[in-house]
């Protein structure tokens, strides 16, 4: 299932107070590769997580790591970029 997200911008929520964009490389047991990814801690602006992604669609991921691993245990949702919902 999450083998069709290969490849392609992705929006990660994650249990914590971060969200992370980027282009999901691959997918391991334990945790998730993506690369151009932006590491968002939402606890430095007073946007929330909602208001930040959707800017993000509008404007681009604002690439902050050339290549990201994150946690499987924190991932709360993941989903295609293209699929997010404006308003």
């Amino acid at each position: 299932m999450l083998e069709s997200l290969l490849n392609q911008k992705v929006v990660v929520d994650l249990a914590s107070e971060y969200v992370c964009l980027g282009t999901l490389l691959a997918i391991h047991d334990s945790f998730l590769e993506l690369k151009n990814a932006d590491l968002h801690d939402l606890r430095d602006t007073e946007t929330t997580r909602e208001n930040y992604v959707h800017a993000c669609v509008s404007t681009g991921i604002k690439r902050n790591r050339k290549r990201l691993f994150l946690a499987r245990g924190q991932v709360v949702a993941i989903a295609l970029l293209a699929d997010v919902i404006g308003d």
